[in-house]
């Protein structure tokens, strides 16, 4: 009797927390991931601001999984799923049958209908955008070294984050450490005075997961370290170098998009029933409702916590947690209804602020500050996948603790055209 063959699409912390539990078990595991590594998206947005490298927080899937007999790894973009046949159709004509598949593809930016705006205000998702991003910055900052009229300069030292999320929260304190404080002092003749970095929130208040005292004392942390956080604010349009928001207009390149997210395109393919979002409504073992061999994780699943009425947060927490699930209700062979409900055990939210700033809310324990960062700090090293990989971001936040210098600062010309007037 053959091994079930599983497949998952989707290299994130579902994904690849899945194939894990699942190495060395009687199954044959395929991953299908667009792109060749695992990245840790919660620190791109220091790739961004030149702290970190991305081999930093990236790792190759085929390196995690070298010695296991049992998984393959394939690189290619699945664009159709054939449930009748229990068939992955990918972009480059391979097909992939399977026993179980699991769906974790991840999430992408939702610009709420306005698409067009993406390429002036990239979001940080992927290594491609954090580099681009922080091309954009590195190149402003040159460019305002070449002007003597501050009024020319202003466009090329202001910079927009939209949207308060823990994203753009962090964001917008990394991109003020680095412009008022890190890499200004190498340049001669810019003012930090007339930097100015605007963190742009629809809503009424920051961080809104986070309890309404956490998210004032962010509010004040990001105000003292110069960042102007401007709620209530709705942008109604974005064009080249410029973005309009209450009728205010702000002149500048510097533009990121952080206002929210929405599900893999991927997930329309299984003529499921999807929330505003585009997240599949699975069952409470994460489960298509009429397909109990489709498993749909993370990022990409909609499924209410009874205990709190409340859907499951989009964290890479949660989808760990599911991932491991998942494997084992697979290894388990029962079926449908037979299996214990997966139930999210919340360790906690955390977000950074700026350089030893961070707020953290872990069960009824609430902290702000130092010794927030300093949880923060470790939680985010623990996640990261690879040994090699603590190390280098332990080494790289100790020397930048100690010496405010981002070690990153390379521009390599790969987005300088879009950056020009």
């Amino acid at each position: 009797m053959s091994k079930p063959h599983v497949i998952i699409i989707g290299a994130g912390f579902g994904g690849l927390l899945c194939a894990k539990s699942l190495r060395d078990k009687e199954v044959q595991v395929t991953i299908i991931d667009k792109t060749n590594h695992h990245l840790f998206q919660p620190l791109l947005y220091q790739v961004a601001t030149a702290a970190l490298s991305p081999g930093d927080i990236a790792m190759p899937v085929r390196a995690v999984f070298r010695n296991d007999k049992n998984i393959e790894i394939f690189l290619a973009e699945v664009t159709d799923i054939n449930r009748k046949n229990r068939t992955v159709i990918c972009q480059n004509g391979q097909r992939y049958t399977y026993d179980y598949l699991v769906l974790a593809p991840g999430s992408r930016y939702n610009y709420f209908g306005n698409d067009q705006w993406e390429e002036n205000a990239p979001s940080i998702k992927s290594l491609g955008d954090a580099l681009r991003i922080r091309e954009r910055i590195l190149y402003s900052l040159e460019k305002a070294e070449e002007l003597d009229d501050p009024e020319n300069q202003k466009p090329y030292l202001t910079y927009v984050v939209i949207g308060g999320g823990p994203t753009g929260v962090e964001t917008a304190g990394a991109i003020s450490d680095l412009v008022k404080r890190n890499m200004i002092r190498d340049y001669k003749h810019i003012d930090p005075n007339n930097t100015r970095v605007l963190l742009m929130e629809a809503g009424p208040r920051l961080l809104a997961a986070f309890p309404e005292k956490l998210s004032e004392k962010a509010r004040q942390d990001l105000q003292k370290m110069g960042v102007q956080v401007l709620l209530n604010t709705k942008v109604t349009s974005i064009k080249r170098h410029e973005v309009t928001a209450n009728d205010q207009v702000v002149t500048t390149p510097n533009i990121i998009w952080a206002a929210g997210v929405k599900a893999s395109h991927l997930l329309s393919k299984l003529n499921a029933e999807l929330d505003k979002s585009g997240r599949v409504k699975v069952t409470n073992e994460l489960r298509l409702p009429d397909d109990p061999h489709i498993f749909v994780i993370g990022d990409s699943a909609f499924l209410i916590d009874e205990r709190n009425n409340r859907p499951l947060p989009a964290l890479a927490p949660v989808a760990m947690q599911q991932g491991r699930y998942v494997a084992k209700l697979i290894l388990s062979g029962k079926e449908a209804g037979q299996y214990k409900p997966f139930l999210y055990t919340d360790k906690g939210n955390l977000a950074t602020i700026g350089r030893v700033k961070a707020i953290a809310e872990i069960g009824s324990l609430k902290l702000s500050g130092f010794p927030a960062w300093i949880t923060w700090v470790f939680v985010h090293i623990f996640f990261l996948i690879g040994f090699r990989n603590r190390f280098r971001v332990m080494a790289e936040w100790i020397w930048y603790y100690i010496t405010f210098r981002r070690g990153v600062r390379l521009i390599t010309e790969r987005d300088l055209d879009n950056l020009k007037g």
